[in-house]
């Protein structure tokens, strides 16, 4: 299992009227994630416990105060989302594609073993170096993570002094934290626990982690 990055988290006192807290939050569980296989763009739904994931992730918070819920472009974000928006009652659910998972190409689809074999130097940089990593005709994860950043940078920026949740998947998280932390080797694969909650503070653009992801999900 990959260790737990050591990473500071920001004093709830340094938070100022202008900041925006930004909950992250991975969507539900597919039959991909159960079968350990590279989702990318594929759109697969929800399964009966992905459902669940979202119905749980909805509850830790109904009480944040949410003032808007977005989602990446995928089935499986959009209705986690939707489930967190109703509970909230938040009645508008805003779709970015800035949150969108990684483009895996050749990968989609393929488990990390298969996609090892298949393309080693390639998997051995996605592994351990994110910043020179690309997937095979798909997308170069430094690029994946300036999209996601530039995502939670406009949330950030619309919603100042506000609670906000965001749903994505589990790497475009983990390239978030590496990137704003200057981690590029193995350890950048946090545990991301389906449904799990990642918060930001967003302040005049500037982005801070506040708490890591729960669970012990690698995939």
């Amino acid at each position: 299992m990959t260790e737990q990055l050591e990473i500071p988290v920001r004093s709830p006192s340094s938070a100022t009227a202008s900041t925006c807290r930004l909950y992250v939050i991975r969507h539900g569980t597919t039959t991909m994630n159960v079968e350990n296989r590279y989702r990318g763009r594929r759109d697969v739904p929800l399964d009966a416990q992905g459902y669940q994931d979202a119905v749980d992730a909805a509850r830790r918070l109904s009480h944040a105060g949410l003032a808007a819920v977005y989602a990446g472009p995928m089935r499986r974000t959009i209705a986690t989302a939707q489930i967190i928006a109703d509970e909230a009652r938040v009645p508008d659910l805003r779709i970015m594609h800035g949150l969108n998972n990684v483009d895996y190409g050749l990968w989609e689809g393929m488990t990390a073993e298969e996609a090892a074999r298949a393309h080693p130097d390639a998997f051995h940089l996605y592994r351990t170096s994110p910043s020179r990593a690309a997937c095979p005709l798909g997308e170069r994860l430094p690029e994946a993570a300036d999209r996601m950043i530039s995502a939670l940078r406009l949330i950030g920026s619309r919603h100042p002094g506000e609670s906000v949740a965001a749903v994505t998947h589990a790497v475009m998280i983990r390239l978030t934290v590496a990137m704003l932390h200057g981690v590029d080797d193995e350890s950048w694969r946090i545990p991301v626990g389906r449904g799990s909650l990642t918060a930001f503070d967003i302040d005049d653009s500037v982005i801070r982690l506040n708490a890591l992801p729960d669970g012990d999900d690698v995939d």
